[in-house]
């Protein structure tokens, strides 16, 4: 099996090229994503990114660092220094145990680093296409990540047992 981080980053860099091209007075526009608008997306793309970065990182107990990060007048860069971020500690494989803490999912984990580059990955393909969407500008994967995207979204619950605890 191809080691996910490869793809991840590849999807990664598709997502900084779309978001590379977000005026900030664009934030305001609304995004396929009904709750947030375009500036609440990236905020939480940004935290995400950092999130799961401390958590390949070895953080196991603030959840606050998964938390959204306003983008306000330079979206594009603190979002590609946050994608930097996260690409960097993957690639740092210092997970103990190959581990990592995901707060918001179920019961934390821990997951399993392909497992949580895996999560990533879908969010990360679902919010460029997002953002593209929302700036009416073309967004392309190559065959291997949508591929790897979708096998990861069917094992996703779907239906009233995705919101039961657990």
């Amino acid at each position: 099996m191809t080691d996910l981080r490869v793809l991840h980053l590849r999807a990664l860099q598709v997502s900084v090229d779309i978001v590379n091209q977000v005026a900030p007075d664009r934030l305001g526009v609304p995004t396929p994503c009904s709750e947030w608008d375009l500036g609440e997306l990236l905020a939480h793309m940004t935290g995400q990114n950092h999130g799961f970065a401390a958590s390949a990182r070895g953080e196991r107990e603030d959840v606050g660092v998964f938390a959204p990060c306003p983008v306000d007048d330079d979206p594009a860069g603190l979002h590609a220094a946050s994608a930097e971020d996260l690409a960097a500690a993957f690639a740092e494989q210092s997970v103990p145990g190959g581990e990592l803490w995901l707060p918001e999912i179920r019961d934390g984990g821990p997951f399993p680093l392909q497992t949580a580059v895996g999560f990533h990955l879908v969010d990360t393909v679902a919010h460029a296409w997002d953002v593209a969407r929302s700036i009416d500008v073309p967004v392309s994967f190559d065959e291997e990540v949508l591929d790897a995207a979708l096998i990861i979204s069917l094992a996703i619950p779907d239906g009233p047992v995705r919101n039961q605890p657990g």
